[in-house]
């Protein structure tokens, strides 16, 4: 025992003292679409899951049981963690109404991750679901991404390449694709990690699973035989598709020596709806669409062979606009001034160098809802509710007993918090709609006030 744990404070020595070396690592970020926090068999909540390449991650790595997005919908939460920024600042604040306005998309004055890390060397590809705008100026090769494969819109079946300018594409150019979309996505990052194996680079994989359609090949599906439920079953299928996508991922890895010089990320972009795919966001209250914590606590780790700390569970709270700045802290690059993060680098807590908390405060709006984490309080204005409401997260995971009558001025303080930085943020710069909320588990869809006709993507 004394043996193991000299080797384990060297380790710690080692990491601690080391500066990330040349080469520069590769980057690989898996985001998962609409996957619940109790949708990862490493969480240990829901049995019925199976996710052992996903679970390796955060075995071999750092999982993040307070991890969070910046906002409980799709394009909003891609913008504010592809900028490393709170996208309310720019305006990107919701999901289109139109889906294919040529207004919506990721502001062109912002800078994203994968503009960053090629400025700086790397070749840098995007394999799967944009949603950051259609018109040709917001598209991913205007964006930083030397190779794009997927498709531009909200959402697209995962057994039909689609028509139009929905159609599954490589680069601008559409494609007939006959392969399951998973799958597909899978082949394409495997490809680009073989093809620029010898260079750093950046793999951005957006895969649409589990957002709906519910769509799986009876293999998939076959895998859960004894699940009942219809929705949960597809659901189930579709990770478990995920799943071995990741694999096939980091086997790529593994196979070409890269373990060790690749960082791996993977998260959610936000809850699940449970109503429309069967996720489950257990213990927390809500889903996608809403600020309580099920629609904005999501699966979260990472892994760097070699010099993350393996086998680590943090429960300090961290937000995806910190992918940016670890990635860069990662790779030696000092971030510029003009990029403005709000993230901060985890590496000094990934390495046992830094103590405490990576932020004091954490903030969220979705208008007209909104939210503040401050330590273990919450200050939430839900949709449907009259009233703000204030809950202890480190004894009411679920956000059922309200202490703002009890703790008025932990109200107050935080409530004058979140004015000064809502103060900062633009208006919206697109109408759009609160997907997936639900109240008494039915949906709903509130959109900014005198609004109408939204849609859900």
């Amino acid at each position: 025992m004394t043996k193991l744990i000299s080797v384990a404070a060297a380790l710690v020595a080692v990491l601690a003292s080391s500066v990330f070396a040349a080469p520069k690592p590769n980057i690989v970020m898996i985001v998962a679409d609409d996957l619940g926090y109790a949708d990862i068999g490493v969480q240990a909540v829901s049995k019925d899951v199976r996710t052992p390449n996903i679970d390796s991650i955060a075995n071999h790595g750092v999982r993040f049981t307070s991890g969070y997005v910046s906002c409980p919908v799709c394009s909003p939460s891609r913008a504010g963690f592809l900028t490393g920024r709170y996208q309310e600042r720019f305006g990107h604040e919701a999901n289109p109404l139109a889906k294919f306005d040529k207004v919506f998309g990721l502001p062109v004055d912002q800078i994203t991750i994968a503009a960053e890390l090629k400025r700086n060397g790397y070749v840098t590809g995007a394999f799967g679901k944009w949603h950051l705008g259609d018109a040709p100026r917001f598209r991913p090769q205007k964006r930083g991404f030397d190779e794009f494969y997927g498709f531009i819109g909200g959402m697209h079946s995962y057994t039909h390449s689609g028509t139009g300018i929905g159609q599954i594409r490589r680069g601008d150019t559409p494609i007939d694709e006959k392969e399951y979309l998973t799958e597909a996505i899978t082949r394409e990052v495997t490809s680009f990690i073989q093809r620029h194996k010898s260079e750093p680079f950046f793999a951005y994989v957006p895969f649409n699973a589990v957002h709906v359609p519910q769509e799986a090949p009876q293999k998939y599906q076959d895998r859960f035989a004894d699940i009942k439920d219809t929705k949960r079953k597809l659901m189930l299928a579709m990770l478990s598709a995920e799943d071995d996508g990741v694999g096939k991922i980091l086997a790529t890895l593994r196979d070409n020596h890269l373990d060790e010089n690749t960082l791996v990320i993977f998260f959610s972009d936000n809850g699940g709806p449970t109503h429309e795919d069967g996720s489950r966001n257990t213990p927390f209250r809500g889903f996608k669409g809403q600020v309580w914590e099920g629609g904005i606590r999501v699966p979260f780790m990472m892994r760097w062979t070699g010099h993350i700390i393996p086998a680590q569970v943090i429960d300090k709270p961290v937000i995806s606009l910190d992918i940016f700045p670890t990635a860069l802290a990662a790779a030696n690059i000092a971030p510029r001034k003009k990029l403005k993060l709000d993230g901060v680098n985890l590496l000094p807590w990934l390495t046992s160098r830094q103590s405490g908390s990576p932020h004091d405060i954490l903030f969220w709006r979705f208008k007209p809802a909104w939210a503040v984490r401050e330590g273990n309080y919450k200050l939430v204005f839900a949709l449907g509710e009259t009233k703000t409401q204030l809950f202890d997260l480190a004894t009411d995971l679920g956000e059922q007993t309200d202490l703002s009558a009890q703790k008025r001025e932990v109200v107050q303080e935080m409530q004058r918090k979140f004015n000064s930085w809502n103060a900062q943020l633009m208006e919206p710069r697109w109408p759009g709609r609160q997907e997936g909320a639900q109240q008494d588990g039915k949906p709903i869809a509130l959109g900014i006030p005198g609004v109408s006709g939204a849609r859900d993507d």
